[in-house]
């Protein structure tokens, strides 16, 4: 029965930066808090080599140093850390009924979702043995270590185009491979594109092989084997860096149909607050910024998801 199952004050899902920053001030409130660290213990970061744009770090961190770093805090006020993953969430009544994959249950006054987005990935040749030696699906987290040198970026949309024309005042020369002969960006940020000359767009164009230089644990890539599917021939382009924009999933689908989302799944939150469509349930992170995506805002909005989970418990005890 419910009553015999264990109870939480707050309980968060994901262990990136919003979930261990919306723990530190959960626990600084002395309630109890329960993290579900999902299937990568501090998330997407635990793959990221160098962080430099995250205050308190003059000198760059390791992306898995940082996540490490915010863990210890986050456990030096208590939080209890969890193996797994929640597949199962009733938001039909508070305390809410949870079930992990491990298949025990338990109820939570308040939940969090933190469990933010992964990438989406070509899955060609190369491309795991070289993300973070050179392959990226983040420009503003990695340009920066491009300066100077040929990168290429994959897609046609906006994002695309965005980190292309980033790239392109950091970089010598930026390759925009597009699978299409058009681009599905706005009108804006193709002029922008097309008219920088630096960047050099390659129409109706496949990446099939990324290759590069292994020794040992350290792979470097050095260049890419393209396709073009209208004159069906090869082609060679030789890059330091190669930057996926196709896209990304929010890490959601247990709250379909449950959560508010918009179409691509991202769960909608009320102006400045992290508050979902479901009292009592709070979601903060890349689970529902698909603009931004960055460390220090998924930080920030893990702080205002504490603090709204210590509101909603005294205004509903």
């Amino acid at each position: 029965m419910s009553e015999n199952l264990e109870r939480v004050q707050c309980l968060i899902l994901g262990s990136g930066p919003a979930g261990y920053t919306t723990a530190i001030y959960t626990c600084r409130a002395d309630l109890k808090t329960v993290i579900y660290e999902g299937p990568i213990t501090g998330g997407q970061l635990m793959q990221t080599t160098e962080i430099e744009n995250f205050p308190g770090y003059p000198q760059g961190v390791h992306g898995g140093q940082m996540m490490q770093d915010i863990r210890q805090q986050a456990e030096r006020f208590g939080v209890e850390f969890r193996m797994g993953s929640i597949v199962e969430v009733d938001t039909t009544a508070r305390p809410f009924r949870v079930k992990s994959d491990m298949g025990d249950e338990l109820l939570a006054d308040t939940i969090v979702v933190a469990t933010g987005a992964s990438a989406r990935w070509l899955g060609v040749k190369g491309e795991e043995q070289f993300k973070g030696g050179g392959v990226s699906a983040c420009a503003t987290c990695d340009g920066y270590f491009f300066r100077g040198k040929d990168v290429a970026v994959v897609g046609g949309g906006d994002t695309a185009c965005e980190d292309a024309t980033y790239l392109s005042h950091l970089c010598n020369k930026v390759y925009l491979i597009v699978r299409r002969d058009v681009l599905r960006a706005s009108k804006a940020m193709q002029h922008r594109v097309l008219n920088t000359p630096n960047i050099e767009v390659l129409w109706n164009t496949q990446t099939k092989e990324l290759f590069g230089e292994v020794d040992g644990f350290m792979a470097t890539l050095q260049g890419a084997v393209l396709f073009d599917s209208k004159t069906n021939e090869e082609r060679t382009i030789n890059i330091d860096g190669f930057f996926e924009a196709i896209g990304n999933v929010p890490n959601t689908a247990i709250f379909k149909d449950k959560l508010e989302m918009d179409e691509a799944g991202y769960i909608i939150t009320k102006p400045k607050s992290t508050a979902t469509s479901v009292p009592g349930i709070f979601a903060a992170g890349d689970c529902q910024d698909r603009l931004f995506r960055q460390a220090i805002i998924a930080a920030g909005s893990g702080a205002t998801a504490g603090m709204e989970v210590e509101r909603f418990l005294m205004e509903n005890a």
